[in-house]
């Protein structure tokens, strides 16, 4: 390595690190035998826009989500991603502020079951718990920010498993946060993707196993990691910076 090209290796090295770390905790999507993550980041952003509704009632702040009991759970039935959470029952804990439009207890119950429900219909989440703290009582209806998209790198399909994959409907883009987007195992492959809104990220995930165990030599097992959950459905044959909601270049 030249001292010209150290200082780019390095950021390069840094900002591959910061991304990796941004997703948060790689948590189960649907059971132990469904062979499918979503990082904490997509589930999360999947969740706000869920639960953001304009005129009164509470107001969502601080959200993370992790297993609700790690030592009870299952053993996946494909080998999951580096550090990834095991495939038990997550519990969602989160803080909102509230305002006297509503009594608290009402409120916290809408805002719970509306998570329940996002988190079961749009990703394929299966959630035991959600723990609601009120940190805050609002004296006025406050503004609602319209969350952030999500922003996806695409990384161009290659390979049988990357082209199978690539050709999902609901797949977004292929993505390479953790390394390759397609990774071969001695003994599965993982595939790293986004997936679009518009499409549950579980049954995303499930078409995307079956469509690459079918078309990779010996059917092996296959693993599907979401990072992101963004935009709207891809046209079948469109470039990949079409597909990743425009002009973004392909990662390789």
């Amino acid at each position: 390595m030249t001292t010209a090209d150290s200082p780019h290796r390095a950021d390069g090295w840094t900002a591959a690190v910061r991304q990796r770390l941004g997703l948060g905790r790689l948590l189960p999507l649907g059971g132990p035998a469904d062979g499918a993550w979503i990082s904490e980041r997509a589930a999360v952003a999947v969740l706000r826009r869920a639960v953001r509704a304009p005129g009164p009632g509470p107001v969502l702040g601080e959200l993370r989500i992790a297993v609700a009991d790690p030592g009870a759970a299952p053993a996946p039935r494909v080998p999951s991603p580096p550090s990834a959470l095991g495939p038990g029952p997550l519990r969602i804990e989160a803080t909102m502020a509230a305002t006297a439009d509503q009594p608290l207890p009402v409120a916290a119950a809408a805002l719970r079951a509306a998570l329940l429900a996002a988190a079961s219909r749009r990703l394929g989440l299966v959630v035991g718990e959600v723990d609601l703290q009120v940190t805050e009582l609002l004296d006025t209806e406050p503004e609602r920010a319209e969350p952030e998209p999500a922003a996806v790198r695409p990384a161009t399909p290659e390979g049988t498993a990357g082209r199978a994959a690539a050709g999902v409907p609901g797949v977004f883009a292929l993505t390479r946060v953790l390394g390759p987007a397609v990774h071969t195992g001695a003994d599965h492959v993982r595939v790293e993707l986004a997936t679009d809104d518009s499409h549950r990220a579980l049954d995303v995930a499930l078409a995307v196993r079956a469509a690459v165990t079918e078309a990779v030599d010996g059917h092996p097992p296959v693993a599907v990691l979401v990072t992101a959950v963004t935009g709207a459905p891809a046209e079948p044959g469109a470039p990949e910076s079409r597909k990743a909601g425009g002009g973004v270049p392909p990662a390789g």
